[in-house]
């Protein structure tokens, strides 16, 4: 009878790369296992998921991916509410395929599910199998989440004040308009999903998260000491990270070659996620404010959005540069600067010694992939956990500066220039820098021989080996 260990991401590639990086790390410490992944479809997958599992499944032959059949869910809800719903509509399959998993000689010795799944908790825990969280973020949205029984009356009274903040344990106090995004309607599934999890999760195994406790040692602190939410038990906490995929990047990339003939740390990179989009006006302005600022810089631009918005998870068309910069941008700062369309292989142009800040959208795997690099950060967040992850990175780890947006989200060319010469020349500038390269040590400590992330994990896989 073979042991395995059951992972059920998300859908996406945002959830799908971390889980099966985790599934490697697992190998690493018991080579014995097989890991099982459970795939799930969203209607808006792009189907880039086909080519990185087929990659994975080639390179890492102990990983198998099994495919949950394909459901259609209701066309009336938002990408937001889909992405807590559709865990939800899969419980049968997903019921269906681990009873069939169980009778086929597999022996489950532990589960590990996205928290977007956490309407799949019972089914697993229903089959007897021990079931673990893995929350993708970092130790402060882990608390802040944990917390939200204890927060919620708090959150209905201050919600529609922008000018007042909450306080979670462990992490700064976080303005009502920097909340993550279902906090914008208390009534909607999202919010009602967090508040459900928050309920569930000290009840599982425990909670993987990716972070590491040197980066954000008081959230960490605050989760163990059980002050998110006292009246519950609180869960085994089991930090792991950071856990950095490079998703089979391209390392022939242009840009790498470009970067090879700029000097030692003078690139300011500016990437905000595969789904990240700007207005046309937005583009505009932010060209404006690169070329005034003097700086190097390789930028990736995609398409704006056609309806305003500053998320799609739809493929978009390659974006016009001549259409959307200013007229002549890419003559004057030929040399100085490199704009590239739709995407840029992160990681590799990260850890490349010619990038010296990195202009972000503050989604967690990218603040963990620039500290990894040692590379300082201007946080420019767009959408769902961005903003609360912005406020942690500028004011408790203190690895970025904050741009100031104006009504709207709307950040002026002059707003951009500055920030961008803060980073690169000023000494707020140079703290950060000092500060980020601490903690990229410290990221390579924790991954390390008696590391806290290595044992961490190394204790996990050796009970599971037991149990």
């Amino acid at each position: 009878m073979e042991d395995t260990i059951i992972l059920y991401p998300s859908p996406g590639m945002g959830h799908l790369v971390p889980m099966v990086e985790l599934g490697k790390l697992i190998i690493t410490h018991n080579a014995s296992f097989t890991i099982t992944i459970l795939i799930t479809t969203a209607p808006y997958d792009t189907g880039s998921t086909s080519s990185y599992i087929s990659g994975v499944s080639t390179a890492t032959p102990s990983i198998l991916f099994h495919h949950l059949p394909s459901i259609s869910p209701p066309s009336s809800l938002t990408p937001l509410e889909l992405t807590f719903a559709l865990p939800r509509l899969y419980n049968s399959n997903l019921r269906d395929a681990l009873q069939t998993l169980i009778s086929q000689d597999s022996r489950p010795k532990a589960s590990v599910i996205d928290f977007f799944c956490n309407s799949s908790f019972e089914v697993f825990t229903s089959l007897g199998i021990p079931t673990y969280y893995f929350f993708t973020s970092g130790a402060g949205g882990l608390s802040a989440l944990l917390a939200i029984p204890t927060t919620h009356q708090t959150v209905v009274d201050k919600i529609k004040d922008p000018n007042t903040s909450i306080d979670f344990p462990g992490i700064p106090p976080i303005p009502t308009p920097d909340l993550p995004e279902p906090y914008s309607d208390l009534e909607g599934i999202p919010y009602k999903s967090l508040f459900s999890a928050a309920i569930s999760m000290p009840k599982s195994s425990g909670v993987l998260t990716n972070t590491f406790t040197e980066f954000e040692p008081r959230a960490v602190k605050a989760i163990s000491d059980g002050l998110c939410n006292p009246s519950l038990p609180t869960p085994p906490i089991y930090c792991i990270g950071p856990i950095v995929a490079n998703s089979g990047e391209d390392l022939e990339h242009e840009c790498l070659r470009w970067l090879d003939s700029q000097p030692s740390r003078s690139v300011v990179f500016l990437c905000f996620g595969s789904t990240g989009l700007f207005t046309a006006e937005q583009l505009m302005e932010m060209a404006i404010g690169l070329e005034k600022s003097g700086h190097r810089f390789l930028w990736v631009v995609r398409s704006p959005p056609t309806d305003g918005g500053t998320k799609s998870s739809l493929a978009k068309p390659e974006p016009d540069l001549d259409v959307l910069l200013p007229n002549g941008f890419l003559d004057r700062t030929r040399g100085r600067g490199l704009v590239v369309k739709k995407w840029a292989p992160q990681v590799a142009v990260l850890s490349h010694g010619s990038v010296g800040g990195f202009v972000t959208h503050c989604g967690w795997n990218s603040i963990l992939e620039a500290v990894g690099a040692g590379v300082p950060m201007v946080a420019w967040p767009l959408y769902a956990e961005q903003r609360f992850n912005k406020v942690c990175s500028v004011e408790e780890m203190k690895v970025a500066l904050a741009l100031e947006e104006s009504e709207g989200g709307f950040v002026s060319a002059d707003e951009l220039e500055k920030r961008v010469r803060e980073l690169m020349d000023s000494e707020s500038g140079k703290r950060v820098r000092e500060r980020v390269m601490e903690m990229r040590d410290g990221a390579k400590a924790a991954l390390g021989e008696g590391g806290t992330s290595r044992v961490a994990l190394a204790e996990l896989v050796e009970s599971w080996k037991k149990g």
